[in-house]
């Protein structure tokens, strides 16, 4: 990403003001396109035509945004950038650097987000101190969804550490049904792996290892047990796997054909979508071994700052998306919890109860730590060298000794 350089996004800037977009019109990139993400979409969407604003949509399919920012790189690239754009963690800080990103720094203080939007994710919707970024909600990823039918079959037990899960996953398999339900891409291998070095080693670890990358933690005893785990979880999936969307995994979960999923919590919103109830046909629980922690990811739209009298409808964009009413319609279909830490939860169902109070444990106690897989642990370039070996390992191209070794090796060869 950061081989776009400042001259050619200068370039992009003047070709942006050049051909702003209708005072009306926000053309959005964005990768939601499963059912659930979609029905989400569709809440802001009506919010905005409220307000006069056309929604123009540009998806671009791919659970964790990789295909969307290779798409928004060749728009800038040729000039003709979206007004808005769905961004994660480390890229908002890469586009900022770039200097096209608006200010939205009048409108945050006109409605008083510095009071609202937890610092943890301010240090990403701001670069400079500056507002660039307006957050729609905040996801975690140590998330395991049970489909509870299959849970009661199994014996009832929800586990509560990774080896108790282990004889869970043994029960599923003697009943006859699939496991643990995965899609092999490298982001799905990435969020598993996180959520197991979590567990084996705990938020200190978690710090040290993944937000702080340290060599020693990442070829140590405790990351052994990661990758040994990582094998073993590897035997409970399906022969299908192998990239398949998260989504569809998580539908094998809903139709009682697979136990388990460990996903982020959108994978709550097919559920819902599906009339499916929390505690009636499925439970919710952290990763077992990781409760008193999140790992988060949050959504949030950059706007672009194409100047003229698109910049308008940027603002009405950027207020509709913080706005209360719409934090909570939006965030009841999309299975995560309000990005304003000032919304109540009686609107909201059990899990996003539990999610709702537990970031606000994690938050007070340092243990609110961004994912490596969506972004927030690290920059693009070392995320995806660690993702490459996660996936490596987990396909069985290299051994435990192996990817020990090449882990920090990848890391030192990506700064």
């Amino acid at each position: 990403m950061r081989a776009i350089t400042k001259l050619a996004a200068g370039a992009a800037l003047i070709a942006m003001t050049a051909g702003a977009a209708k005072a009306a019109e926000v053309e959005v990139l964005h990768w939601w396109t499963s059912g659930g993400e979609a029905a989400a979409l569709n809440v802001l969407k009506e919010n905005l035509a409220k307000e006069g604003v056309t929604w123009k949509d540009m998806p671009v399919a791919g659970g964790a945004g990789s295909a969307a920012m290779t798409a928004l790189r060749a728009r800038v690239t040729a000039g003709d950038p979206p007004t808005a754009v769905q961004l994660l963690g480390f890229d908002l800080r890469d586009w900022s650097e770039m200097g096209v990103a608006a200010n939205l720094d009048d409108l945050a203080a006109k409605e008083g987000w510095d009071k609202v939007i937890p610092p943890a994710l301010q240090e990403f919707s701001k670069y400079d101190g500056h507002w660039v970024a307006a957050p729609v909600n905040i996801h975690s990823t140590n998330w395991l969804w049970l489909n509870k039918a299959a849970l009661y079959k199994a014996g009832g037990k929800v586990p509560t550490n990774i080896d108790e899960l282990f004889a869970l996953l043994d029960k599923f398999k003697a009943n006859g049904i699939v496991p643990l339900a995965h899609g092999g891409v490298p982001w799905q291998d990435g969020t598993l792996w996180e959520a197991v070095v979590l567990s084996r080693g705990g938020p200190d670890f978690y710090k040290k290892a993944v937000l702080e990358a340290d060599p020693e933690a990442l070829s140590s005893d405790t990351m052994k047990k990661v990758f040994d785990d990582m094998s073993k979880l590897r035997t409970y999936f399906d022969p299908n796997f192998s990239g398949r969307e998260w989504n569809l995994s998580t539908a094998l979960v809903i139709e009682g054909k697979a136990g388990a999923q460990e996903m982020g919590d959108w994978s709550k919103g097919e559920w819902l979508r599906a009339k499916k109830e929390p505690g009636k046909d499925f439970v919710c629980i952290r990763f077992p071994g990781t409760q008193g922690s999140v790992l988060f990811n949050a959504d949030q739209f950059m706007m672009f700052d194409v100047g003229g009298d698109a910049a308008a409808a940027q603002m009405k964009m950027a207020s509709a998306v913080e706005n209360p009413a719409f934090q909570i319609a939006f965030n009841k279909v999309k299975g995560s919890v309000p990005a304003r830490t000032d919304i109540p939860d009686t609107d909201f169902d059990d899990c996003a109860k539990k999610g709702m109070k537990d970031l606000a444990e994690a938050s007070s106690k340092g243990t609110l730590m961004g994912s490596l897989a969506h972004g927030y642990a690290q920059p693009a370039a070392i995320k995806e060298a660690m993702l490459d070996v996660i996936t490596q390992h987990l396909n069985g191209q290299l051994t435990t000794d192996a990817a020990l070794k090449r882990l920090p090796e990848a890391v030192a060869a990506a700064k």
